[in-house]
């Protein structure tokens, strides 16, 4: 257990200027984003905003990868907007609470590890489909307040500064290293606008973000079985898109930063921040994976960074919000842009001619449905389910059948291939029931009985031969083949050779 309080590795190395200043800089890209989200879901920006710093400063110091960072997110806004539109704000708390209790369940009871059945394909899909989200909603802010794009000076003046914001966060990388692009490009565009007086919309413009410290709030709901019920659903896909979102997002700094953080450490500190934010009047959400993208592009690696953010963005709220919420959105929304062109896995792109085409369909597939519907536990859910039954389909296909007659006139099939549900059609056509010696033999040495429908395939082919008076028997069933057999022999009759001389390898669990 100590291994979840284990907080800070102090042997590690922190670079406290890279630290600070990229902290800074994702502080800044968390307004915008968090106030976005919170409208998504019908409640006040506050409430994005407190679930930002709630879970970015929890998850920062609890969580299992260091330098990534949380906060409200446009896939819990989705999931939660109609219980906000239907029964209020209050219901949204109980329910984040409740979300993150299942969350923290999820992480003492190890279920990080389920992460290893997404296959690469669905992370790739998830990946670009993610990027395409964050580079549409930056598409909104070319809009106006009645929704109409802008035309005009207004236009041209927004698309100038977002261009030199990429430019700088582009181009400053090549020269020097020594502050992070996206912090001199935010910086350099606020300087240009107030120096030169230029027009352009503002993150005040979006909403006011002035407030105090998070209020702590025990949700005024009724605590019925009913209250119960309602929320239970919206929890349960909560949970389950915060852990989802998280432990991806988790395995992509993994690949980055070539180091392994730790899954399930990370689900107990996603969910403990969910109930935090449910007590303090946010609207919960998971780890961010384009914020964490800038914080990891700035050379981020300690928790110090995601501190740094979650407490800054609590001072800007407390008492910086008069001069930030007069920062230009073109800069923020330059800064996203590049963010997601640096998200999107180009290389997905170059290996489609040597990827599998059942590969290449799950990893469209889950793109599409990420960028469409919004819902990215679906997303990656529907990914694996594909992967799932295309690796069926194929090693249903891969069952084969070596035939030989021995010195006792007994006909042996050399079975090669897992017999489970899709291969026993095949496996069922392999035999000659009629023009069969009396005593047959099936070798299973290279094969494996999986399941249930495995099981039943040899009771139905015993029957088969039973019924014309023959003998079949069953040979080098490994140990679990056997266990599998055993609790099934009240409902099937098959006979299995003994063979102690033989010794079958079986994999421990």
């Amino acid at each position: 257990m100590k291994k979840y309080f284990n907080l800070f590795d102090l042997k590690q190395k922190v670079d406290y200027k890279t630290e600070v200043l990229s902290g800074l800089t994702v502080a800044m890209a968390l307004i915008p984003e968090a106030i976005a989200f919170a409208f998504i879901a019908g409640l006040s920006p506050l409430t994005g905003l407190y679930a930002a710093f709630v879970m970015g400063i929890v998850t920062a110091i609890l969580g299992g990868r260091p330098g990534m960072i949380s906060g409200a997110t446009g896939a819990v806004a989705v999931v939660i907007a109609a219980l906000a539109i239907s029964h209020g704000v209050e219901y949204i708390f109980a329910t984040v609470i409740l979300a993150g209790i299942l969350q923290v369940t999820a992480g003492f009871l190890r279920l990080g590890k389920l992460m290893r059945l997404v296959p690469h394909p669905v992370i790739f899909g998830f990946v670009n489909g993610l990027a395409i989200i964050i580079f549409m909603s930056q598409l909104d802010q070319f809009k106006d307040s009645s929704g109409e794009w802008l035309t005009g000076i207004p236009l041209y003046t927004l698309l100038g500064l977002v261009l030199i914001t990429m430019l700088i966060i582009w181009g400053l990388p090549r020269l020097s290293k020594a502050i992070p692009a996206s912090l001199v490009a935010i910086l350099a565009i606020f300087g240009l606008v107030v120096a030169l007086g230029i027009e352009t919309k503002t993150v005040g413009d979006m909403a006011s973000i002035s407030g105090g410290f998070p209020p702590f709030h025990i949700p005024e709901i009724p605590w019925t079985l009913d209250t119960l019920i309602l929320i239970a659903p919206y929890s349960l896909v909560v949970a389950g898109v915060g852990l989802i979102e998280s432990l991806l997002t988790l395995n992509i700094i993994d690949e980055i930063t070539e180091t392994r953080g730790r899954g399930n450490k990370e689900a107990v500190a996603q969910g403990t921040a969910n109930i935090l934010s449910g007590f303090f009047s946010g609207m919960g959400g998971c780890a961010m994976l384009g914020q964490s993208l800038i914080n990891i592009s700035a050379g981020a690696r300690a928790r110090l960074s995601g501190i740094v953010a979650a407490v800054m963005l609590l001072v800007f709220i407390m008492f910086g919000a008069d001069l930030i919420e007069q920062m230009p959105i073109a800069a923020l929304t330059g800064l996203m842009i590049m963010v997601a062109i640096g998200t999107f896995e180009w290389a997905s792109l170059r290996t489609i001619n040597r990827m599998p085409n059942s590969d290449i369909f799950v990893m469209v597939m889950v793109t599409l449905v990420t960028v469409f519907l919004h819902n990215l536990a679906l997303a990656v859910v529907v990914g694996v389910i594909i992967a799932a039954l295309v690796f069926a389909w194929d090693n249903a296909k891969r069952i084969r059948a070596r035939k030989h007659i021995d010195e006792n006139g007994a006909k042996h099939y050399e079975i090669y291939g897992p017999l489970f549900f899709g291969s026993i059609a095949a496996f069922n056509e392999k035999f000659d029931v009629l023009n069969d010696p009396e005593e047959v033999i099936i070798d299973f040495a290279e094969s494996r009985v999986v399941d249930m429908s495995a099981i039943e395939a040899l009771n139905k082919i015993t029957e088969r031969y039973q019924r014309v008076g023959k003998n079949i028997h069953l040979k080098h069933l490994s140990p679990d083949c056997r266990k599998l057999l055993k609790n099934a022999e009240k409902i099937i009759d098959v006979n299995v050779m003994e063979d102690p001389t033989y010794k079958l390898v079986v994999d421990k669990v």
